[in-house]
């Protein structure tokens, strides 16, 4: 026996007596982490591994373990005796419990041998009635060892064969992650095979000659020529016109290497008659049987072994693509997904059911995809529905072709459906197949799931995968701060699928006067690697989301809100406008405009998600503006003349010395007053008043996402241009925001890009956002920032108060740290993209919200408001 093969996900039971090298082996052939000892258990509980009387929490301790191991999946190896039934038997369930094979290997070596080992270990002080006695129960237990549920058993007669193995780690069955696609998931066909010829060539199949197929087969055979590769999803047989063709079919694609199928009820159902098991011929199997019977008499025998063969050979279900996508007939738990027991099988044949029959006598199926929380995508049939329809990651795609529906294709990894209307109702279901009441649902079963989010979903620490940045994690405390402004302040949660990320300003200026310059924000790129950058006036109001759909109907069907069209919200999720009239002027400004772009149909969407900038910056931040800023202009306006004046008044009276000292606190308090003009004037810029939607300024920046797709691919000179033709319809509203781009190798480009930047701010600007060319860029070190805002010196007095230009006050300024802010805007970058990729996939609201909630989670770090 030199090579032991064992599944990749199992629980190694080692059985054998103290002394027969269980240790050893296991040291040799797995992995530490792998090995879970009975002896280092005792150990743990009792720093003695020899240490009996602990062996019962020993084991509590090693069970527990183990079991953490298999529910993560992972190969788990038990070292100890186990020469006693009832030391084996928790390991049995314990790997029943997981759906994971049990298997054992065995050491059944001479007891002499055993004997001689344990003379050589001065912790192993027992007689050598122990090993006779384990030796005994072992030669007892091992035919009994597959009764027990063990799955595989490997039995070693002799210390040669011990030092020749090899261990072969293999997948099961329904491990297929090797298998990447492109794949074309097929719903329950039952024997319409007029249809699923129509289906497979309008998927781009072509039928083709197949050599001998055996007698009573039919030669049917499709194959992709772009190589696609077929996925049935179980129940070929029964109640339809065309089941042995349909068999044939399938069962050639699947010799040929052109498809893959799981079984269904139906399926295992005829294979268990064929096999001469006692079943009740209803529910359509009469019609397969008749199909068989009509075989010429001198092949029926063969045929129908080879039929009950191929049927039974069928796996449960199938991982495919590293894990992303599951198909299985009647649906797949998480738990249970890559596993092997009978329990799986059940499940992946006939699902759940609650006990209770419906008033058409069916059983009640209970609804593990409404609970569903897996990563992978699951792809089941069983149950018709009318439509095909996405609830938390899992799809039903059997639209009752029998019953006169359509038989259904998945396209993956496209995930784009494909029906052929079925040409007649071949059989009547006992349940109506399309209720009055499902029709015309206002929304989808995902929609109407959402209503209520679950509140463990955002709370405690969160681990957040991410495509951009791996995993960005969210302490509890965060996360905490975030739950109190999403439940109090934010906007119909369905709308929020993005927040934007903060922006991180440029490295700070040495220049004389100056805290941010241009010539750093365009080094910082040049520095990574990033050739070309745009640089974006920075606008002079407030980030604004806007959720723009082309009806109510629209907004409905992909969002689930009913009763608008649209949205505009903050930064922070909240609704921009007190005054919803205001913003649903607003937002059909801006669907017109659309509308007279040609946007719509440019796009094949109905909806649109906008990155913006919203101006006045006064009709938003309105309350800051007076308490804050206003309220400081307007004391040191008021106070700063009476105090200079009575400065003069004594200077006047005073001479020398004393009438010089005053001289230059006068001057000092001169440049205050100045300071403190420059201050209001500068944030009178971003104030005007709002009577009107003609009075607000949507500068658009971004297209987030349309239907089907974000658009993070496209560069920024690429938005920028798409959006000008956008806000050309309505100059009156909206802005098309001005742009250059630049090239910072190019020393003349820099120089004008700073020399803008200064007529920027000498107009009373913000400044300017300098990005990279492409939406996302990554340089020598992994992402680069999306932006990096460089804002203008006198808006920063806005920010930093009155007298930051000082020479004092910028020596101060200038040891600021931008570090946390810097990681802050990845982090917060890469969850807002996330977001978007995972709403676009028709992800759950769940996983979206996990991306929102994480940026305004992050928000709550503390870091310097005012970079």
């Amino acid at each position: 026996m030199p090579e032991l093969a064992i599944p990749n996900l199992s629980l190694v039971v080692l059985i054998g007596p103290s002394g027969s090298g269980k240790s050893t082996f296991a040291r040799q052939h797995f992995l530490p982490t792998e090995v879970l000892s009975s002896d280092y258990c005792r150990g743990l509980v009792s720093d003695d591994e020899n240490n009996q009387f602990a062996t019962n929490d020993a084991f509590d301790v090693l069970y527990y373990i183990a079991g953490k191991r298999l529910a993560a999946g992972r190969l788990t190896v038990v070292d100890a005796t186990n020469v006693q039934r009832e030391a084996r038997a928790p390991l049995v369930s314990l790997a029943r419990k997981y759906h994971t094979l049990p298997v054992a290997i065995v050491f059944n070596l001479p007891e002499d041998l055993c004997q001689e080992r344990n003379r050589d270990r001065a912790d192993r002080e027992f007689g050598r009635h122990v090993i006779r006695q384990q030796r005994s129960q072992l030669r007892r237990s091992i035919k009994s060892l597959k009764r027990e549920g063990f799955r595989h058993i490997f039995v070693l007669n002799s210390p040669e064969e011990v030092d020749a193995v090899t261990i072969q780690r293999t997948p099961l069955w329904n491990d297929r992650r090797d298998e990447h696609g492109p794949l074309d998931f097929i719903g329950d066909v039952h024997g319409c095979c007029d249809e699923l010829e129509e289906l497979l060539v309008q998927l781009g199949y072509e039928s083709q000659p197949i050599g001998s197929t055996g007698p009573g087969w039919s030669p049917l055979h499709y194959v992709h020529a772009a190589g696609r590769k077929a996925v049935f999803v179980g129940d070929l047989v029964d109640r339809g016109p065309r089941v042995l063709d349909t068999v044939s079919l399938v069962r050639n694609m699947v010799a040929s290497g052109n498809a893959l199928c799981v079984p269904g009820n139906h399926d295992t159902k005829l294979m268990r008659k064929l096999r001469g098991r006692d079943v009740q011929i209803a529910h359509g199997l009469a019609e397969s049987l008749a199909e068989i019977d009509a075989v010429p008499e001198d092949q029926r025998d063969t045929f129908t072994k080879e039929l009950a063969d191929f049927l039974d050979s069928l796996v449960s279900h199938y991982v495919l693509d590293d894990g992303k996508i599951v198909v299985a007939h009647a649906g797949m738990k998480e738990s249970m997904q890559g596993r092997g027991s009978g329990k799986v099988r059940d499940f992946a044949l006939y699902g759940e059911t609650t006990g209770e029959t419906d008033e058409f006598g069916l059983p009640v199926r209970y609804p593990w995809a409404a609970e569903y929380r897996g990563s992978a995508m699951v792809v089941y049939g069983h149950t018709p529905v009318p439509e095909t329809e996405w609830l938390n990651k899992t799809i039903n795609i059997d639209t009752g072709c029998v019953f006169g529906g359509a038989l259904t294709a998945l396209r993956y990894p496209e995930l784009e459906t494909l029906s052929v209307k079925a040409q007649q109702t071949y059989c009547e279901p006992a349940r109506p197949f399309l209720a009055d009441d499902q029709k015309s649902p206002a929304l989808s079963s995902q929609h109407a799931h959402d209503d209520l989010l679950d509140l463990a979903d955002v709370t405690g620490k969160r681990i957040i995968s991410t495509r951009l940045r791996h995993n960005v994690t969210i302490r509890e405390e965060n996360g905490t701060a975030a739950l109190e402004v999403m439940s109090r302040f934010a906007a119909n949660p369905k709308w929020l699928v993005y927040l934007p990320p903060t922006m991180s300003p440029s490295e700070t200026s040495t220049k004389r006067g100056y805290l941010e310059h241009p010539e750093e924000a365009l080094a910082y790129y040049r520095s990574q690697g990033m050739p070309q950058v745009v640089c974006q006036e920075k606008h002079m109001g407030s980030r604004a989301v806007v959720v723009v759909c082309r009806d109510e109907a629209a907004a409905a069907e992909r969002f689930g809100v009913e009763g608008e069209a649209g949205i505009i919200t903050t930064r922070t999720g909240r609704r921009f406008f007190n005054d919803t009239a205001l913003e649903a002027v607003l937002l059909e400004r801006v669907r017109q405009a659309l509308t007279k772009a040609g946007f719509w149909d440019e796009f094949a969407t109905d909806w649109v998600v906008l990155d913006c900038e919203l101006m006045p910056w006064s009709a938003k931040a309105q309350e800051l503006l007076k308490s804050q800023y206003a309220a400081v202009g307007s004391a040191a306006r008021g106070a700063l003349p009476a105090v200079l004046e009575s400065l003069r008044a004594a200077t006047s009276r005073l001479h020398g010395e004393e009438s010089e000292l005053l001289e230059g606190l006068q001057e000092q308090f001169e440049q205050r007053a100045e300071t403190a003009g420059q201050f209001v004037a500068a944030y009178r810029h971003y104030c005007w008043p709002v009577e009107s939607v003609d009075d607000l300024k949507l500068a658009p920046f971004h297209i987030l996402a349309t239907q089907g797709r974000t658009h993070v691919q496209q560069n920024h000179h690429w938005h920028m241009q798409t959006l000008a033709k956008v806000c050309q319809q309505d100059p009156q509203v909206m802005l098309a925001t001005p742009y250059r781009v630049v090239d910072v190798t190019d020393q003349e480009q820099v120089a004008e890009a700073t020399n803008w930047w200064t007529e920027l701010n000498s107009r009373g600007g913000e400044g300017m956002v300098v990005k990279p060319l492409d939406y996302i860029a990554k340089g020598k070190k992994g992402l680069l920032q999306p932006a990096v805002k460089c804002r203008g010196r006198e808006y920063l007095r806005i920010i930093y108060g009155p007298d930051y230009t000082s020479d004092e006050n910028l020596s101060r300024l200038r040891k600021r740290g931008l570090g946390a802010k810097r990681s802050l805007a990845l982090r917060e970058f890469a969850l807002g993209i996330e977001a978007l990729e995972r709403f676009v996939r028709r992800e759950p609201l769940r996983r979206v919200h996990e991306c929102v909630f994480g940026v305004l989670a992050l928000e709550s770090e503390p870091v310097d408001p005012r970079l």
